[in-house]
C-alpha cells in the first residue's frame, strides 16, 4: 500500500551496506528443466530491486554469482519469470540452491545455510497463508462481513505461529527480519504503523539487531518503523475516549459529521445530503481489488441515483496525486482525509476493516453498516 511508505512497499526491503574488504560469498546450484530461460540474480534494497547478474541457463541449469561480503545480512533473490526464490547472504557464506522449473518458488532444496532454510519455511506458509485466502474468497459461500472475519483469524494464527516460532526465538536472524515484510495480496501480514502488537515484534527485531549488528542501515531502517508505529499508537490510544459507533446502537442514531475537501478542492458535508439516501463508503483506491469494487458502486449509482441515492466516498489514501487520478472521472462525491489511516473518522466510525461502507437515509439517520447488511440492494430500495 502506498500509505505504508516505500520502505515497506518492497517487502522485505532495506539499504544494502556492503563491505569493501574483497571477502566474497556465492549463489550457486541448478534449475532443472529450465534451459534457455534467463536466470536473474537480483538485489532486494531500499531503492527498489536491482539486477546483479543473469546467466542463461543450459542443459544442466547450473549457475553461480558471487559479490564483495555485506558487513550485516542482506536479502537477494534468484528469479526466473515470475518464480522467485529469495535468499538472505552472510558474510562469506555459500548458499546451494537446486530447483525445478516451472515451480521454483516452491521446489527447491537450499543447503549451506540455516537461515534460507527458514526463509524457505517462511516463504512455503505464506504462500499457503495466500492460497487459503483465495480460496475463502472464491468459495462463494460467506458474506462479506464472515470473510472478514475468517481471513483475520487465518492471519493472526499466521502471525502467532510466526512470532513463537520464528521471530521471537532468534530475532537477530535474518529469516527474523524477513518475517517482518512477508505480505498477503498487497497487504502487510505485519502492521508496524497501527497494530500496537505488532509494533512490538518490529521493536523487538530492531534491538537484537542494533546489538549483533550495530550501524547496520537495517538495523536503523527497523528502528525508525517502530518508533513511527509507537508515535501512531499513542496518537490512537488518545482517541480511544471519543465515541465510536456501536453495531447494536447504530439504527436509527444519527450521522456523524464528514466534512472534507473534495477532488475538486471544494469542502463537502456529510449533512449536506439530508433529503437523499447515501451510501458512505469508505475506501484506499490503492487496494487490489478497489478496481472491481468501483464498478459495483457504478451500478448501483448509475440504476439509483435519479431516485435519490449518493454516494459519499471518503479516501485514506495516503497519496494525494494518485487518489485524484483515480477519483477524477467518477459522478459521485469524492473526499479525502489527509490523516490517512491515522484519521479521526476510523475511530468515530469504528473502522475495522476497509473497505467499509453504511447506508444513512433521507433525515441523515445512519441506519446500518454492511456488516448488518445481506442484500444491498434491496435495502437501499426500502430506504428510497
Amino acid at each position: 500500500m502506498k500509505q505504508i511508505t516505500s520502505i515497506l512497499m518492497s517487502g522485505f526491503v532495506a539499504m544494502a551496506m556492503v563491505a569493501c574488504s574483497g571477502n566474497k560469498y556465492h549463489v550457486n546450484g541448478k534449475v532443472a528443466n529450465a534451459e534457455d530461460s534467463i536466470l536473474y540474480f537480483e538485489h532486494v534494497g531500499l531503492n527498489g530491486i536491482n539486477e546483479v547478474g543473469q546467466i542463461k541457463l543450459n542443459g544442466e541449469g547450473r549457475f553461480e554469482f558471487s559479490g564483495d561480503s555485506p558487513e550485516a545480512p542482506e536479502f537477494y533473490r534468484l528469479r526466473i519469470s515470475d518464480q522467485i526464490i529469495n535468499i538472505a547472504i552472510d558474510s562469506t557464506e555459500t548458499v546451494t540452491i537446486n530447483a525445478e522449473y516451472p515451480q521454483m518458488a516452491t521446489n527447491y532444496e537450499v543447503s549451506g545455510s540455516a537461515n534460507n532454510q527458514k526463509i524457505k519455511e517462511l516463504a512455503l506458509k505464506q504462500i499457503q497463508l495466500q492460497d487459503k485466502a483465495i480460496a475463502l474468497e472464491q468459495g462463494g459461500t460467506l458474506t462479506p462481513s464472515e470473510f472478514r472475519d475468517s481471513l483475520m483469524r487465518m492471519v493472526n494464527a499466521y502471525k502467532e505461529e510466526v512470532k513463537n516460532d520464528y521471530i521471537f526465538t532468534a530475532p537477530y536472524q535474518s529469516y527474523a527480519y524477513f518475517a517482518l515484510f512477508q505480505t498477503i495480496g498487497q497487504w502487510l501480514i505485519f502492521d508496524p504503523k497501527n497494530n500496537p502488537e505488532d509494533v512490538k515484534v518490529f521493536a523487538a527485531v530492531a534491538t537484537s539487531w542494533d546489538t549483533f549488528h550495530p550501524g547496520a542501515l537495517r538495523g536503523e531502517n527497523l528502528h525508525n518503523i517502530a518508533i513511527e508505529g509507537m508515535k501512531n499508537v499513542r496518537i490512537l490510544q488518545s482517541k480511544q475516549q471519543v465515541p465510536v459507533v456501536d453495531e447494536s446502537k447504530i439504527v436509527e442514531s444519527g450521522v456523524i459529521e464528514v466534512s472534507l475537501p473534495d477532488n475538486k478542492g471544494r469542502q463537502q458535508n456529510l449533512t449536506d445530503q439530508r433529503g437523499k439516501v447515501v451510501l458512505l463508503d469508505f475506501h484506499i483506491f490503492d487496494m487490489e481489488d478497489s478496481p472491481k469494487r468501483i464498478l459495483s458502486l457504478r451500478e448501483y449509482y448509475n440504476k439509483y441515483h435519479a431516485q435519490g441515492l449518493e454516494i459519499f466516498q471518503v479516501s485514506l489514501d495516503q497519496d494525494e496525486h494518485y487518489w485524484k487520478q483515480m477519483t477524477a472521472a467518477l459522478p459521485w462525491i469524492c473526499v479525502r482525509d489527509a490523516d490517512a489511516l491515522n484519521s479521526q473518522l476510523v475511530i468515530s466510525y469504528n473502522l475495522q476493516s476497509l473497505p467499509e461502507f453504511f447506508l444513512i437515509d433521507r433525515n441523515n439517520n445512519l441506519i446500518k453498516r454492511s456488516s448488518q447488511i445481506a442484500d444491498l440492494d434491496a435495502e437501499i430500495k426500502k430506504l428510497l
